[in-house]
């Protein structure tokens, strides 16, 4: 069936004049985009607050190269809604489960916000913190330790070594490392950094071009989320850069 120019004209017309929601609907496709998920997790923030987590690791290289990017990303969040970390540990050969339990012990002992990027500059940049072989480029063997990871946040944080040990054995580490295994299960994670907006939606990272759509993406979710709750627009946030929080 041919379309008169005059008719094409008025239906471009219309999708210009569609709400700013109702053409981001169109932009943004579930099962694309983003996966909505089969069970929503409850958030961990607050009623009236919108939760944009990061799925990462102190041992993928990604979430290294995405730091920057992500803290953007918590900076530019709108004033509802809370940019929260949840450590994955599903890669052991890379000493995922260490750096998940050295990630809980610092949040539990209130320094894991202060050393964050700077963990990730010594693992991935410095070589300071002894993951990689810098002689071959890959995994050291033996992998770094607890103890590895004590001595780091003496040196950055103060913490007294012997003491980050012994409350990396405790039951608080214990249930949040739980936890988290918990939710990267739930959230159907398979890769890092991933993003999951509210404990509903799933970003998917390779369907998207660019991090600028990443944040539109993110935004969009956001919003939705919003909407669902019957929330009202909060005023632009003020540009503040996030602190990793407790999962």
């Amino acid at each position: 069936m041919r379309i008169s120019m005059r008719a094409a004209r008025g239906l471009v017309l219309s999708l210009l004049l569609l709400p700013l929601a109702a053409q981001a609907q169109l932009r943004w496709l579930d099962g694309q985009h983003f996966k909505t998920l089969p069970v929503a997790v409850p958030p961990s923030v607050p009623a009236g607050r919108i939760e944009v987590t990061e799925v990462f690791s102190y041992g993928c290289i990604y979430c290294f190269r995405a730091k920057d990017q992500i803290r953007q990303l918590g900076a530019e969040l709108p004033a509802d809604a809370v940019l929260t970390f949840v450590h994955a540990s599903f890669n052991p050969a890379e000493a995922w489960p260490m750096f998940q339990r050295a990630f809980y012990t610092a949040q539990s002992l209130g320094v894991a916000a202060a050393a964050h990027d700077q963990l990730f500059t010594a693992i991935w940049e410095s070589g300071e913190f002894p993951l990689r072989d810098p002689n071959t480029g890959g995994i050291r063997k033996p992998l770094p330790t607890i103890e590895d990871a004590a001595a780091f946040y003496q040196k950055v944080a103060g913490v007294n070594a012997a003491s980050f040990v012994e409350q990396s054995k405790s039951r608080q580490v214990d249930d949040a490392v739980k936890r988290a295994d918990m939710l990267v299960g739930a959230y159907r994670v398979s890769g890092t950094p991933t993003l999951v907006i509210n404990g509903r939606y799933l970003v998917m990272n390779e369907n998207l071009g660019s991090w600028g759509e990443m944040r539109q993406l993110v935004n969009f979710l956001v919003a939705q989320e919003r909407r669902r709750l019957g929330l009202p627009t909060p005023a632009p946030a003020a540009n503040a850069a996030p602190a990793p929080a407790v999962k």
